[in-house]
């Protein structure tokens, strides 16, 4: 990221862009205009500044880099405040640590962090944790000389002599195969490119791999590659053709099967070999049947099936792994509207379902030829809950996870005869954090239509004062993605200042199951934005903040949720955050190259299609942006971002510049050297998030 004091030279460099007039304040660049028009389906896009797409050309880094020092320079003077929201929120975070040993094949793993890196270590003992460590991998070994390091899947082999793993050093989550002797350290000569997944056989020797098509980014391929073998001739053992598909492979928790699961957004197939016979024919287990979605759990030689096929809320079957086929399979838990069958584990004496009730999670234990089934309880109104590590198959204990956003995230084990739970571990939390000074409520908001929105509300009680605090609005809702109700050392610095934190879990979310993500997609997403704007309302209303002081934040889909709602409503948020976001709807789905396009037709809709494509204009960020009055806004993207490339958000930031007509800040980020979640790097991270909150809470009024 380039410093502020080199500004003013890249505008004379630059000759797209058009140098404002000198004054006391910094002063924007100005994207230049050049006007293209697209003729579709009875209407005609404009589009002033798709010369941005073009990542090669010198005058669209220029144009980045001006942005950038813009940035810089607008905000230097919450650096301050920044670093000290940096400063208190590691105050927060034992930086030296190590996660929960889980046992595997003779093994314990676990990994740990240390003060001053910025990757984890990933460690095992073996037969005891008394035991020396053995280090597998050190991350920040891989990251040295890198501006980013991403660990991607992760497979040991059965005897415990051999890591698959594969790395992603650009941020454009194109991973590369690494194949390690843990014997004696080196890397064998095995590798592959554009690794999506992978998977050891039985044998020690074969592992399975799929691969994404070097355009679109789709998994597409499968293949088997058998050690010391030259991988460019490995055999395609699948090749998924349909464009909405993706393929991914995995290993049954009785290490017996490798799983082939090829799916959609909308459905689903499975098949299945062998461990041990890795060059058998593959199973399916039932032929695709467009909108059914099911997925597979096994134990015992028997297939146990959550799937779609009689209600969207799913329903759960069994079946011999010897007599596939619908005719043979026997229901264990019917469809029920109002509780959703979220997961499926199953275990050699019991198996655990993950349901949930009113948006919130719940486990469920059934055990093998009981009658009753046993509910693990939780103490608070809003939670995360879910499974843990659970490696073994034949165990008597189940571990999960349960956090909230103000009880730090706790590892139990979960005894299943005696229906006891014992912590294992909590987040430690130094600084002086005092959970009985923070509450969480869990609310249920009207949206105009009547439907109840929940919503998570969370603040410091002696800061608390009704109908004068800052409003903080967090919201996503799309591809059926559950915001989870998560403890964040992040938002302690906000509370800490008397900012009322909240989570909008909006339709096109998955938080009240399938249906509810049907309710906020396609031609009803629309939805997704009134229920966010709704609940902002209806949190106003109840004296949760005070109009005018109102911040909001969304990234990637929840970008094109922040773009959408401040130009429907932008009177009523005062400054928005928005990460890596989707907001050139109608381009980014009008092309078929891009990644994830052909794909998400199902969660947005086809634009080539006229009714789709009508409704879509309603919503697009981009094209909706109008001469008006917006809000304080801050964008941030990534250059090697493959998931929403750094041209939306450049064309959408460029638009607003020419358009707006306040004088609210509008300031740029673009990480030149990240990926769709920013840096890598945990401190990185952190400092990211703390200059976005520096300049929201600067904009709230609040500059310490």
């Amino acid at each position: 990221m380039r410093t502020a004091w080199i500004f003013p030279t890249i505008l004379l460099l630059v000759p797209a862009l058009q140098r404002a007039q000198v004054s006391p304040a910094p002063a924007p660049p100005i994207a230049e205009k050049i006007h293209t028009e697209k003729p579709i389906n009875g209407a005609v896009l404009v589009d002033d500044y798709a010369w941005l797409r073009n990542r090669t050309d010198p005058k669209v880094h220029a144009y980045l880099e001006a942005e950038n020092a813009y940035a810089e320079q607008f905000t230097a003077g919450q650096k301050p405040f920044a670093e000290a929201l940096y400063t208190e929120t590691l105050s927060h975070i034992k930086q030296t640590d190590t996660s929960v040993p889980y046992h595997l094949l003779g093994y314990w793993y676990y990994s740990r962090t240390e003060e001053g890196k910025q990757y984890t270590t990933l460690c095992r003992k073996k037969g005891t944790l008394d035991a020396p460590e053995e280090i597998i991998l050190d991350v920040n070994d891989l990251a040295k000389g890198e501006k980013f390091m991403s660990l991607g899947s992760f497979a040991i082999s059965d005897d415990g002599y051999l890591l698959a793993y594969s790395t992603d050093n650009v941020g454009f989550r194109q991973y590369r195969l690494h194949i390690k002797d843990l014997r004696t350290g080196k890397l064998l000569p095995d590798t592959a490119e554009r690794i999506d997944s992978l998977v050891w056989a039985a044998d020690n020797k074969t592992l399975f791999y799929t691969t994404e098509d070097a355009t679109t980014k789709r998994g597409d391929l499968a293949y088997r590659h058998v050690l010391g073998t030259d991988a460019k001739a490995d055999p395609v053992i699948f090749n998924e053709k349909d464009e909405r598909y993706d393929v991914y492979v995995s290993r049954s928790r009785d290490r017996k099967y490798i799983w082939l699961d090829s799916g959609s957004h909308v459905t689903s197939e499975s098949r299945f070999i062998p461990a041990d016979a890795p060059t058998a024919e593959w199973t399916v287990v039932e032929p695709r049947k467009e909108g059914v979605r099911y997925d597979i759990s096994e134990g015992n030689g028997t297939l146990y099936i959550r799937v779609n096929d009689t209600d969207p809320s799913y329903r759960l079957v069994s079946v011999p792994v010897t007599s596939l086929g619908k005719a043979h399979w026997t229901e264990l838990i019917a469809a029920r509207k109002d509780v959703p069958l979220e997961d499926v584990e199953v275990f050699k004496d019991f198996y655990v379902v993950t349901e949930r009730i009113k948006g919130l999670p719940v486990l469920r234990v059934n055990q093998f030829g009981a009658t009753e089934t046993h509910t693990i309880e939780v103490p608070e109104p809003a939670y995360f809950l879910s499974s843990s590590t659970n490696a073994e198959f034949d165990t008597g204990t189940f571990r999960y996870s349960y956090q909230s956003p103000i009880t730090p995230s706790s590892t139990f084990e979960y005894n299943v005869k005696s229906q006891a739970s014992t912590l294992l571990k909590q987040q430690e939390v130094p600084g002086g954090y005092d959970k009985s000074r923070y509450t969480v409520e869990r609310l249920f908001l009207p949206a105009k239509d009547g439907t109840g929105i929940p919503v998570t509300v969370v603040y410091r009680k002696d800061k608390f004062k009704p109908g004068q605090n800052p409003l903080f609005v967090y919201g996503y809702g799309s591809y059926g993605i559950t915001m989870p109700d998560t403890f964040s050392v992040n938002e302690l610095p906000l509370l800490d200042r008397g900012v009322v934190t909240t989570v909008a879990h909006i339709r096109g979310g998955g938080e009240m199951g399938e249906a509810w993500h049907d309710a906020g997609k396609m031609m009803t997403k629309r939805n997704t934005f009134t229920d966010f704007i709704d609940a902002t309302d209806g949190l106003l209303a109840k004296g949760y903040g005070k109009p005018g002081l109102v911040g909001i934040e969304g990234g990637s889909a929840g970008g094109l949720l922040m773009g959408a709602v401040t130009n429907m409503r932008p009177d009523l948020f005062n400054v928005v955050l928005c990460e890596v976001p989707f907001v050139d709807v109608m381009n980014t789905m009008l092309d078929a190259t891009l990644p994830l396009t052909v794909g998400e037709y199902e969660e947005w809709g086809n634009p080539n299609e006229k009714a789709a494509f009508d409704y879509m204009l309603t919503y697009s960020p981009y094209d909706n942006v109008a001469a008006k009055s917006y809000p304080a806004i801050l964008v941030q993207t990534s250059f090697d971002d493959s998931q929403v490339m750094y041209w939306e958000p450049s064309k959408y930031v460029a638009k607003l510049r020419a358009l707006k007509t306040d004088k609210n800040p509008l300031v740029f980020f673009i990480n030149m050297h990240g990926g769709h979640g920013g840096s890598s790097g945990r401190y990185d991270r952190v400092r990211e998030s703390d200059r976005r909150y520096a300049f929201m809470l600067t904009q709230l009024g609040i500059t310490q």
